[in-house]
């Protein structure tokens, strides 16, 4: 094992509360198609966020919100951008494409120009759709499916699942080569089979023995005994879990259950797993993930973000906050490229951002950070491991 170093625990206690979403930035409407006309009548950028704030992967869009806060906070407070005040305007998705959807009719209604959103791959390729018929610029914070970016107005901060899945394989195969491997998939996730395809062909490529792979759906998420089975009969000691934590909860407790004990490997939709609720945490002890923040990292910018996250939330952040505090960022350093004004049409926006973006070079929480003219971000992952019921940072 290589050197590690401890950070706190992720103390994501309480990320279920609505009553939280009050201090996220939301405000009333303003005269719908305004450009750039906040609430309160004042010329300002209106920045919206749509996520999962309610259900089953609030943890999620509760840390995108927060954060997303605390970043627009800091720009407003250091004169905005080129001059102008952001006003951050966020609502709540459930998780759910069509409640996606009108929530970004909602955000129009308060004049929003640009859009950083979704949180989840579902709901961002519904809301995808929309942005691109208004030609609107969306910047997804961690809508991992390539069909988050298909459309030429649309960008991503987080890997892709594509990435996710041959990062993944390339360092099961650099770190745990001796390692016999299974994999348990939601073939009903664009997510999760997304991953899954591209780490079942890299593992391919790099001679990874992976002698499993088990689909479920949705539908079936309560029993993983045969999924569990089959990778115990295949004599699979890693277990390859591209899902997301709630779901993985599951599968550990069974595999426990059973007397099975492998190794487990997660992606970013692991991120969560300790703080939820009714789940024996030691369960999840030597759990690995890839993920592109540590909230344990000791450089400046982290520490101020992650001991500002605490004061505020009382909590530490999770990547998925991270990923939207770095797109406030980067929003702002793409119009000031292109020196941008809030009182441009919302198209006009969008035309030169999707060239601007591309030519900034972001220093952020989640690593530095270039993008394609295909939406995709360019950025190294990192690598943790859950040991003593936290979250432990594995160096190289």
């Amino acid at each position: 094992m290589k050197k590690m170093s401890r950070f706190v625990s992720l103390a994501l206690c309480g990320v279920l509360a609505v009553g939280m979403l009050a201090g996220c930035g939301g405000s009333s409407s303003s005269q719908s198609g305004s450009e750039g006309a906040a609430s309160d009548g004042e010329l300002k950028w209106v920045i919206g966020e749509i996520g999962p704030v309610t259900g089953a992967v609030a943890v999620y869009g509760q840390d995108v919100a927060d954060a997303g806060k605390i970043a627009v906070d800091e720009i407003n407070a250091a004169g905005g951008i080129n001059g102008y005040q952001i006003e951050y305007v966020t609502a709540d998705d459930e998780h759910d494409q069509e409640k996606a959807v009108n929530a970004y009719n909602s955000l129009k209604d308060k004049g929003m120009q640009i859009l950083t959103g979704t949180v989840t791959s579902g709901p961002c390729t519904a809301v995808e759709a929309e942005t691109a018929a208004d030609n609107m610029f969306q910047l997804t914070p961690s809508g991992s499916s390539k069909d988050c970016i298909k459309e030429a107005n649309a960008f991503a901060v987080c890997f892709n699942d594509p990435q996710q899945g041959t990062k993944s394989a390339e360092y099961i195969a650099e770190h745990l080569s001796d390692k016999t491997v299974a994999t348990i998939y939601d073939s009903s996730d664009i997510y999760s089979s997304g991953i899954e395809t591209n780490f079942e062909a890299k593992a391919k490529e790099l001679g990874i023995n992976v002698v499993s792979a088990a689909a479920y759906t949705q539908d079936s998420s309560t029993d993983f005994s045969a999924q569990l089975q089959a990778a115990k009969d295949g004599g699979a000691d890693l277990i390859f879990l591209p899902i997301y934590y709630k779901d993985a909860a599951t599968i550990l407790t069974q595999a426990n259950n059973m007397g099975y004990t492998p190794a487990w490997f997660g992606c970013d939709g692991m991120d969560g797993i300790l703080g939820m609720e009714g789940f024996d945490a030691s369960l999840a002890e030597g759990l690995m993930l890839l993920t592109p923040f540590a909230a344990d990292a000791t450089d400046e910018l982290t520490v101020n973000f992650v001991t500002k996250f605490q004061e505020d939330y009382g909590r530490i952040p999770n990547q998925f906050g991270a990923d939207e505090y770095d797109a406030m960022y980067a929003l702002k350093a793409a119009i000031e490229k292109a020196d941008l004004t809030p009182d441009m049409s919302i198209s006009d926006i969008c035309e030169a951002l999707k060239v601007s973006i591309t030519e900034i070079e972001l220093e952020g929480l989640t690593g530095t950070i270039t993008w394609a003219s295909t939406g995709e971000p360019d950025k190294e992952p990192k690598a943790v491991v859950i040991q003593d019921g936290v979250y432990v940072s594995i160096e190289d």
